[in-house]
């Protein structure tokens, strides 16, 4: 439907309209891998497929997710008002940034990151700083507590990095709360930590108290499995968190979405085995791509992160072409997810070509 002639348009904010709406990774054909979306390949339990279909759908959900924020306080031994659950930890990012920051003011993360950090700054109001990653696709942290300014009102660390599965140590992390101001907001994003193996890195359960100005956020769509019904949480101080709560649309955290979460906490210890699978399989896939001559970053997160340039759409066009569905993120580079064990040897074999094709994909930093 377009406007009528002589209809006036419809009066919209030009920045909005300047944004690029959020993408979803591309689909799979039926013969080929989706490993656009970072999603977990291994099917729901069967505890989490009955938690969900015991309950009907004509009443609302608890609006505060009591018995899962519960469950959470226990287990980072936190209070309840410390807890707030989400319809995903992007939405409640969504929700600090509006608490946070408006006209005028800004937030500050590294870039590149996660995509959807500008569209939910512009959202807002305010301005995005993007701090460039090092050469080595990690945090440049000094930087961007050299960034803050009296304008900055919200810095967020993501650890592991998406797209390229870098982490930021415990050392550096501390030294980076230790450098900005304490009236900061500071959300650490920890949508893979499940999946980090480096004893080096932070983890937001060990610092948690420790900053009065600090949340941290994870989520159940990735190592728990539970990527279509989109629920995560944050923890953090309550009197940030209400702010939180204040922006959320209300009852957005469904019933099937809660009550698998908390099946998926009773039986956790089978989730973890799959994930450990995960890591293993990506430290297989990292040596062998390394052994081939790139120089990909190595990965804590349940993807790799291909810096393919300029031939980024090229390289595309060859993983596609073996049935390799990665995530284009122009004009950087590529994302893949680990995913299914039968998906690793079309992998190899994709990337093996797209050296052998376009050798400039190598030319990348040298990496530890």
């Amino acid at each position: 439907m377009t406007d009528s002639p002589g209809t006036p348009a419809v009066r919209l904010r030009p920045e909005i309209l300047a944004t690029a709406p959020y993408r979803q990774g591309k689909p799979a054909p039926a013969e080929a891998y989706k490993l656009s979306s970072n999603e977990n390949p291994f099917p729901p339990i069967p505890a989490v497929v009955e938690a969900i279909a015991a309950m009907s759908v004509n009443r609302y959900p608890d609006a505060a997710a009591t018995l899962l924020s519960e469950r959470l306080a226990e287990r980072f031994g936190v209070s309840r008002g410390e807890v707030h659950v989400g319809s995903g930890s992007v939405s409640i990012l969504a929700q600090f940034i509006q608490a946070a920051a408006g006209p005028g003011d800004e937030v500050l993360y590294s870039w590149r990151s996660f995509e959807a950090y500008p569209g939910l700054v512009t959202v807002a109001g305010a301005t995005s700083i993007r701090i460039p990653n090092l050469p080595d696709h990690r945090h440049d942290l000094a930087a961007m507590a050299a960034a803050v300014t009296d304008r900055t009102r919200v810095a967020i660390v993501c650890t592991p990095n998406n797209p390229t599965g870098s982490i930021v140590t415990a050392e550096e992390f501390a030294a980076f709360m230790a450098a900005v101001p304490g009236d900061l907001l500071v959300l650490l994003d920890e949508a893979y930590v499940e999946f980090v193996t480096d004893p080096a890195a932070v983890n937001g359960r060990d610092v948690l108290g420790r900053y009065p100005n600090l949340v941290v956020l994870r989520t159940f769509s990735k190592a728990y499995g539970l990527a279509g019904l989109r629920v995560g949480y944050a923890i953090g101080p309550e009197r940030i968190l209400d702010a939180a709560r204040a922006t959320a649309i209300p009852l957005s955290v469904t019933e099937p979405a809660q009550r698998a979460a908390l099946a998926a906490l009773d039986h956790e210890e089978e989730l973890l085995e799959r994930v450990a699978v995960l890591a293993a399989r990506r430290d297989d896939v990292f040596e062998a791509v390394r052994a081939q001559g790139w120089p990909v970053p190595r990965s804590q997160a349940n993807f790799l992160w291909f810096a393919t340039g300029a031939d980024t759409e090229a390289a595309n066009d060859i993983f596609l072409a073996h049935g390799i569905v990665g995530r284009v993120l122009l004009p950087e580079g590529i994302r893949i997810s680990i995913g299914e064990a039968e998906s690793v040897e079309k992998l190899l074999a994709a990337s093996a070509e797209v050296v052998e094709k376009l050798p400039g994909v190598l030319t990348g930093p040298t990496l530890d």
